[in-house]
């Protein structure tokens, strides 16, 4: 049986997995331009289970570990660490930190964790984990993008050529249309002819 999140689940694995390069030229350009893509990426899904696997915590639309090489001439590679995140979720900053933490021991290198928000409630925004006790402190800071901040700028997401502005704007208009099927037959006629 196909539940709502399985809808946007398996599109955003396949484009991610297509289109990675584009997906963090798109949301994450800082670290898009300290990447060497001429050395290529690799997907270590597999490896990412196995790290998470006993922390299940919580629903999610995809999870990517992917390592990737810096242009700075080190011969250094670096994990990222990928979620699209469906729905607003308690602890998810506890999370997103226990699964950074369980990485960053596993493979004892550099890894940089990058969230995407596809739910609806536009004031949560996760970013940071915090736990004090006893002047014994964690923080820890992850980018996020927000995909209902995209509305603002849709402008910008048709000038765009990148693949992943398409795939904001399909899944926007896939939460706003939901109930209303002509609207949303209407969206997928336009989006299907933008690509």
């Amino acid at each position: 049986m196909k539940t709502p999140t399985d809808e946007y689940d398996s599109p955003w694995k396949e484009i991610i997995e297509t289109y990675f390069q584009e997906c963090i030229e798109f949301f994450f350009p800082v670290a898009a331009n300290d990447i060497d893509w001429s050395r290529g990426h690799t997907f270590l899904d597999k490896e990412l289970q196995k790290i998470v696997r006993d922390a299940q915590l919580g629903p999610r639309y995809v999870d990517k570990l992917v390592k990737v090489w810096l242009k700075n001439g080190d011969e250094q590679w670096v994990l990222i660490h990928l979620e699209v995140q469906g729905n607003p979720e308690p602890n998810f900053e506890g999370r997103i930190y226990s699964y950074h933490s369980r990485l960053f021991l596993s493979y004892n290198c550099p890894i940089a964790t990058f969230v995407i928000l596809g739910d609806e409630r536009p004031t949560w925004k996760p970013q940071e984990y915090r736990n004090e006790i006893w002047s014994c402190k964690i923080s820890f800071q992850f980018p996020i993008v927000k995909l209902l901040d995209y509305n603002e700028r849709w402008e910008e997401l048709e000038n765009s050529t990148n693949p992943f502005a398409t795939v904001v704007m399909a899944h926007l208009k896939a939460k706003q249309t939901r109930k209303n099927v002509s609207q949303r037959r209407q969206w997928k006629l336009f989006i299907t002819k933008r690509l």
